[in-house]
């Protein structure tokens, strides 16, 4: 139970790994706050951790809007406490979540704003949003989630861009939350088999990871056993970052 009686808010929380995230961090002890676009997910899968036996509530909030998170973090602090730890995980590649899968330089202009917007710009004000209450109470934790895409460039260029951008974002947080025991962190996951097409994608150990492989280290970089790490971007792709792949 690494993280009872602790209070967390996860982005992008109503599938992928932003709901397991949740799910897990519910189970070792946590009260979270599951928030997404897709309210009706996010109000059902926090109610199906609460079946469980954990503490949850769901709330809908785009993360380009920073009325939406500032509500929501009021919210989940008015229900169960200030907020322990934030988990950055709302984003994906604008030309599969939109659904124009053309050349990126004949990409509409509000498809790569709405990339820039959801996968960076989030993060931003998602952390905006927690960050003086951490330093005031002089601890807090803020995971991010990257992507290899951000360390080997991406045919999505407003994706490879914005997930780079995490990196600096993250660096930039550990660097004014250090000398008040507030920490960040960004895991860059390679494929993980949140959707099946993800088997597909080449690695160097030769298949996707499971989303838990993943989850596993974002837990374990918000626990106190990494006390001592912050700052650093966690590339678990299977290799496909170490090179060109064939």
């Amino acid at each position: 139970m690494r993280f009872q009686d602790q209070i967390a808010i996860v982005s992008g929380a109503a599938s992928g790994m932003g709901l397991r995230s949740a799910e897990r961090l519910a189970a070792e002890g946590a009260q979270v706050v599951l928030t997404d676009a897709n309210e009706a997910a996010a109000v059902a899968a926090a109610e199906r951790i609460c079946a469980a036996g954990g503490r949850a509530l769901g709330l809908p909030v785009d993360v380009r809007r920073y009325d939406q998170i500032a509500a929501a973090v009021e919210r989940g602090e008015r229900e169960f406490g200030p907020i322990d730890l934030l988990i950055n995980c709302a984003g994906g590649a604008s030309s599969r979540v939109v659904g124009r899968p053309v050349p990126w330089h004949e990409q509409d202009i509000d498809v790569i704003e709405w990339g820039l917007d959801v996968n960076l710009k989030g993060a931003v004000l998602c952390a905006r949003a927690v960050f003086g209450g951490m330093l005031a109470r002089r601890r807090g934790v803020i995971l991010s989630l990257g992507s290899v895409d951000g360390v080997t460039g991406s045919h999505c260029v407003d994706y490879g861009a914005a997930k780079r951008g995490i990196v600096g974002l993250t660096k930039s947080l550990a660097l004014l939350g250090a000398p008040r025991g507030v920490r960040a962190n960004c895991v860059s996951p390679g494929p993980v088999l949140t959707r099946p097409e993800m088997a597909n994608m080449a690695t160097r150990l030769g298949r996707a990871a499971a989303p838990d492989e993943i989850v596993t280290m974002i837990l374990y970089l918000c626990s106190d056993d990494a006390a001592f790490v912050t700052g650093q971007n966690f590339v678990i792709d299977g290799g496909r970052s170490v090179g060109a792949m064939e």
